[in-house]
Order: structure tokens, then C-alpha cells, then sequence
């Protein structure tokens, strides 16, 4: 495979590259680049993160060494889970599981948790030197990397740590790739920022896209939107009504895809629209049916994001037949994922005690 095409699977159904400049010369001079995504280990597994387990696949399939740092004491600082830090642990077992489902061998991925870099004298000696490197408004700022608002730390000082660990881990796992949502750039960016100063590794940011709410109300570019606006209308596991999760059953999937929010002709803030483009067409062209009774124009197939796009804001699709096309595609995707963890009887625990804590 050569870079050019290394290059063309790692930035699809990406936002953008920082900088794409930077990422060509490292694929193409570098065989096995490093790279990490951090992941709070904080409920259950939606579609929303779909996007970014993709992401990782194209990675590695470029030859890209790949670290997932489950960020259980990140989760614990944000007050995920109640705190409970046994039951994060168990959390970041279920994301783990879940990628594996997905086709993701944890022989490819490498799996490291917070605890393994936390216990490194040279890790808080990082922090140290990043605290001395920014200043306190810069921290406070990026606060909404969390989801949080810059004013809540003035009442857990633990918060303002979060930011500067994120940065302290892209450096202590020294990798040349930052992979996240477009939530996570305030972070990337600080990263590369820090890193000129105290002559560590820059990295270069990749950056996926965000499902909006299924509840919608927004008809904001969500590439465009500032972290705060992010924070309110992406999907969220912690907002079960705005979200789909792997374990959701085939008739409960329908049931949420058909209350959601898909205005016709409108693909800004369109959920529907989001999953056909970031989960269905994630990796580019395949065939779509969506199937319409013949007083509706029969049964159509679409080849590509680009086509369905194109009939559904001339208004030849119906916001209906567009959701019931996208949510039996949805089900086969996720169907094999649910029913893998739920054969496992420790993986099945594990979901349990997630949703016995979140439905409290």
C-alpha cells in the first residue's frame, strides 16, 4: 500500500486533519506510526462511538501501531459512574468487548489503562511542566473536552487536572497520531501547542465527527459548532433518549430511529442523515436499498452518501422510508455486536451493572 493511499483511508469520514500536511510526510516516511485514542470508560457503548472504532480499524489497517487508553481516572475526575471506580474499570472491559465484536482483535490494539501511566513518577512530572506551560483561562477553556463548563471547577479543582493529563498522556505514550471526536480538539490543540514549548513529540490531530441527538433541535454544522454547543446536541450515553446503544434490540433501534428528529429536505443537524453518512457510508461506497411500497415509487438503491443526499434534499425520499432504510442497515450492523456480548455471561454482567448505575 503506498502513502497516498495510506493517506486516503486514514483522513475518510474525518472533519479535518491538523495538519494533512504533517500526516502525509509521517505515512510516508514512517512504516508503523504510533497512535492513541482516550476513551471514557462512563456506560454503555453507542453508535456515537461507532464512528471513532472505525476510525481505529483504518488505522491499523494501515500499519498504524494503535494505543486505546481507557481514561478510567479521567472518568473518576469527571464524577462518571458515581464515582464508583471498580465499575469504570468494568466499563472500559465493555468498550474493549465491544471492538473486539466489531472485528477489532486486541492483538492489534494496544490496551492500556489510566493506572499504568498514573503510577510513573515521569508522568506527573509532565503535568507539572504542561501546568507551567499554560495558563489558567487556557485550562479552564478547555474544561469542555469533559463536558463541562469552565465555572465548575470552582468547585472541584480536580477538574482543571483532566486537561493537563490528556496532554500528558499523548506525550508519555509518545505517539505521532491524536485520534478523537471533534469534542477532544481544545486538548489536541494544547497538546501541539505545549509540545513546541517543551520540545516533546507534536502530534498530529485527527478529527471525527459527532452524531447529533436523536432529539435534534439543531440545525447547526456540527464541524463548525463551538465545544459548548457540541456538548448539548451530540449524542450522549448519558441522555439515553438522545442516543442508540450496541445492546438496544432490533425492535427498540426502530422504535427510536422512527421518533427522531429528520426534517425533509434538511441534512444540517439531521441524525438520520449523520448515521447514513458516518456509520452506514463510513468507508465509502456500497449498496443502500431503501424499500417503498410501489404508490410511493417502488424500492430505490443508492450507491453512495453523495446520491442519497442528493434525492433526499430535492425531496424525493420521504423522511419516513429514509428512516426505516437507515435503521434496518443500523440493526445489521449492530446486531452481531449485541448478541456477542450478550453469549459472554462476563461481558453480560458487566452490562448489567452499567445499567442497573445509569437507570438509578
Amino acid at each position: 500500500m503506498d502513502a497516498e493511499e495510506r493517506f486516503r483511508i486514514a483522513t475518510r469520514n474525518t472533519v479535518e486533519v491538523v495538519t494533512e500536511e504533517e500526516l502525509r510526510k509521517l505515512l510516508s516516511e514512517v512504516e508503523h506510526p504510533k497512535a492513541y485514542l482516550g476513551f471514557e470508560p462512563s456506560g454503555l457503548f453507542h453508535i456515537g462511538w461507532l464512528v471513532w472504532a472505525y476510525k481505529v480499524a483504518d488505522l491499523v489497517e494501515i500499519g498504524v501501531d494503535f494505543t486505546l487508553l481507557a481514561a478510567t481516572w479521567h472518568a473518576w475526575i469527571n464524577d462518571k459512574l458515581g464515582g464508583d471506580l471498580e465499575l469504570i474499570h468494568r466499563a472500559a472491559e465493555h468498550v474493549v468487548s465491544v471492538l473486539e465484536a466489531l472485528g477489532i482483535p486486541r492483538t492489534r490494539v494496544r490496551v492500556v489503562k489510566a493506572e499504568d501511566l498514573v503510577s510513573r513518577v515521569r508522568y506527573w512530572e509532565k503535568i507539572l511542566r504542561i501546568a507551567k506551560s499554560v495558563s489558567l483561562s487556557r485550562v479552564k477553556r478547555a474544561l469542555t473536552i469533559m463536558g463541562r463548563r469552565a465555572d465548575e471547577a470552582e468547585l472541584d479543582f480536580s477538574k482543571l487536572i483532566y486537561p493537563l493529563m490528556q496532554v500528558a498522556d499523548i506525550f508519555e505514550l509518545g505517539v505521532d497520531i491524536a485520534l478523537g471526536g471533534m469534542d477532544q480538539r481544545k486538548a489536541h490543540m494544547l497538546a501541539r501547542d505545549v509540545a513546541e514549548k517543551l520540545g516533546f513529540k507534536k502530534p498530529v490531530a485527527i478529527h471525527t465527527p459527532l452524531i447529533p441527538s436523536l432529539t435534534g433541535g439543531s440545525r447547526m454544522d456540527m464541524s463548525r459548532a463551538s465545544d459548548e454547543e457540541l456538548a448539548e446536541v451530540k449524542m450522549s450515553k448519558s441522555k439515553p433518549e438522545t442516543a442508540i446503544f450496541v445492546v438496544d434490540s432490533d425492535e427498540e433501534i426502530r422504535r427510536k430511529i422512527r421518533k427522531a428528529y429528520c426534517p425533509p429536505r434538511e441534512v444540517e443537524g439531521n441524525p438520520i442523515m449523520a448515521i447514513a453518512k458516518h456509520i452506514i457510508f463510513a468507508r465509502g461506497p456500497r449498496r443502500f436499498v431503501i424499500e417503498r411500497k410501489p404508490k410511493y415509487g417502488g424500492t430505490i438503491e443508492v450507491e453512495s452518501y453523495e446520491e442519497l443526499e442528493r434525492i433526499y434534499v430535492e425531496g424525493k425520499l420521504h423522511p419516513l422510508d429514509l428512516k426505516n432504510a437507515v435503521a434496518e442497515e443500523l440493526i445489521k450492523i449492530v446486531k452481531p455486536v449485541r448478541e456477542k456480548l450478550l453469549q459472554d455471561p462476563s461481558s453480560r454482567q458487566v452490562l448489567e451493572l452499567i445499567a442497573r448505575k445509569v437507570t438509578r
